[in-house]
């Protein structure tokens, strides 16, 4: 009788053992894909437009962006989570060090969301700490305070993207989101006039890229309130993604919380 007792002592112990280890993610082997949304915050229009779109821009630049949403930080402060994330998964190319590792972690879970931008060593001087912040401040949290996280995510990425890519440099993007508020509200009234135009377009625009209405509309206003970044620069071509390759990190970065 006792046996049996140890025996199923042992067995429960090894069973919350076990389920402790598969809730932390970074103790999961690395899943070959560019986005994985284990908080289920992106719609599946969204994702799959996701996907593509960071498949397409790897294969161009081959840069690559894992965009990955969470519902535990397994103890971890989020900058140390996401950086961890990404040396253990090896995420961009060896010898580049061209990965980055966008991490989301919905305030629904436990009250407190969180987010990081995680660029590797390759990628530190491109995407600086004190860019990642106004990217994650300006273009992502408002839109997660809504919860809209797909909108957040995607005008996250977008700028992330034109950074990366060379379509402007981290300079520019300081300096266009430093401008005051006038210029602000002179794009914003030409972002609403635009997108009563876009509107009459996003039909075709969701056919061709095989999105609803919405989501369609949602990524050519997305594209055009990221500073002229576009998910059409890169979303041509179908493909699947090859793996991450190598990439190592150095703990540079920023997030913040909302």
């Amino acid at each position: 009788m006792k046996q049996l007792f140890y025996i199923f002592l042992f067995l429960f112990s090894f069973s919350a053992f076990a389920a402790k280890e598969e809730k932390c993610l970074l103790d999961r082997p690395a899943k070959q894909d560019l986005v994985q949304d284990y908080a289920n915050i992106i719609d599946a229009e969204s994702e799959a437009h996701l996907r593509k779109t960071l498949i397409a821009f790897n294969d161009t630049t081959s840069t690559q962006i894992l965009v990955v949403t969470v519902t535990d930080l397994c103890g971890y402060d989020k900058a140390e989570f996401t950086y961890t994330l990404g040396e253990r998964w090896k995420v961009g190319q060896k010898g580049k060090n061209n990965g980055i590792v966008i991490m989301i972690k919905p305030k629904e879970i436990d009250g407190i969301g969180e987010t990081f931008i995680a660029p590797g060593y390759g990628l530190e001087g491109v995407l600086p700490d004190a860019i990642a912040k106004r990217i994650v401040e300006n273009e992502m949290i408002p839109y997660f305070k809504e919860k809209k996280y797909s909108w957040g995510i995607i005008a996250g990425v977008n700028t992330v993207m034109s950074i990366t890519s060379g379509e402007f440099s981290a300079d520019e993007y300081t300096k266009k989101n430093s401008a005051g508020w006038a210029p602000f509200v002179f794009v914003l009234l030409f972002i609403i006039f635009f997108v009563i135009l876009k509107s009459r377009g996003a039909s075709k625009y969701a056919a061709s890229n095989n999105l609803g209405f919405w989501a369609a509309l949602m990524m050519m206003n997305a594209s055009n309130k990221s500073h002229g970044g576009s998910f059409g620069n890169f979303s041509s071509g179908g493909g699947s993604f090859g793996g991450f390759g190598g990439g190592s990190f150095g703990g540079g970065g920023a997030g913040g919380s909302w």
